[in-house]
């Protein structure tokens, strides 16, 4: 820790005052509509996630209207967000504050004891819901206490988030956690981002273990070749998104494999039925869709679709192309 921790503190907390955004769960302590936020905003920006916290908050606007709604309904809510799974542990971590009496534990720990609630999110509910000076870091909150503190974070950071996590404990102000703890996320997110922080103007120049070596090393991380990217549209998180757009245009009646395949895959062969059975599965196992298995027909289906059902294993007794999938 730098000898004038003091003025860090007050640097950052000013800087918070003037440049902070006038968002909506700034201005609630309620730890539903925190919970609401920090799930949403989990790997999605701000301005994508204000209008979906909105109409979230509007439809069901307690923990107890979330804990009853039905999956379908929470699913198609989250359509737009990405991360489906994110949509189905909100409402299991609803359920069971409701299963407890409808309150929420009031400590870091009991809030990890919620279903899809890590350290960190559990640490932002206890801080900004319960005004506690507890110590938690996301990918802005790493960034700037790695490049203050330590040094400079690129190509990779010289600390393990434990260490962070030590620092980010030691440099709360005594009684101002919420505050500082949205400061240096808010500092991290619009002012020292990770690949053009503004070290020009940086409230904290003097005491930033990372300056002025971090524009210089950033500079040199982005002329270094970048491994070639697997296109997004190859990838199966990709395809787990059509699958979840498919059901929610034909919600209610659900879709047969055979019209999966080609909805979601373009040239879609026989062969791809494993693979697709796969995300299927997957998707089941995060309480996302439910698969349904017809009554085994008396038409004998072809012998490429037999031979996959074959491979499967999980399905003998019925064609996998007639397998039936839907929202819960």
């Amino acid at each position: 820790m730098p000898a004038d921790l003091p003025g860090v503190q007050s640097a950052i907390l000013a800087w918070f005052e003037q440049h902070r955004r006038d968002l909506p769960w700034r201005h609630t302590r309620d730890p539903y509509a925190i919970v609401v936020s920090e799930i949403m905003l989990q790997q999605t920006q701000v301005d994508r996630v204000l209008p979906y916290w909105h109409a979230w908050m509007e439809r069901w606007p307690t923990v107890h209207e979330l804990a009853s709604a039905p999956v379908a309904d929470v699913i198609r809510a989250w359509k737009g967000l990405g991360y489906n799974r994110r949509a189905v542990n909100l409402q299991r971590a609803a359920q069971a504050v409701v299963d407890r009496g409808g309150e929420f534990p009031s400590t870091a720990e009991g809030l990890r004891e919620l279903p899809g609630i890590g350290p960190y999110t559990a640490g932002a509910i206890a801080c900004f819901a319960y005004e506690q000076d507890v110590a938690f870091i996301d990918t802005n909150m790493r960034r700037v206490l790695h490049r203050i503190f330590v040094g400079v974070d690129t190509p990779k950071p010289t600390v393990s988030d434990r260490q962070v996590l030590e620092i980010a404990s030691e440099a709360i102000p005594p009684g101002a956690g919420w505050t500082w703890n949205q400061a240096i996320m808010e500092f991290g997110a619009i002012h020292c981002t990770a690949r053009k922080p503004l070290c020009l103007i940086c409230p904290v120049q003097h005491q930033c273990a990372a300056f002025p070596e971090i524009q210089s090393a950033l500079a040199i991380a982005a002329k270094q070749p970048k491994g070639k990217a697997v296109p997004f549209e190859q990838t199966n998180r990709y395809f787990r998104g059509r699958i979840m757009d498919e059901l929610r245009a034909h919600e209610g009646e659900g879709v047969v494999l055979a019209d999966m395949g080609p909805a979601v895959k373009t040239a879609f062969e026989d062969a791809d039925y494993p693979w697709l059975l796969e995300l299927i599965e997957a998707l089941a196992g995060d309480g996302l869709l439910v698969i349904e298995l017809p009554a085994p027909r008396q038409t004998t289906p072809s012998s490429e679709v037999r031979g996959v059902a074959e491979e499967v294993g999980s399905y003998d007794a019925t064609p996998i192309e007639m397998i039936r999938v839907r929202l819960p």
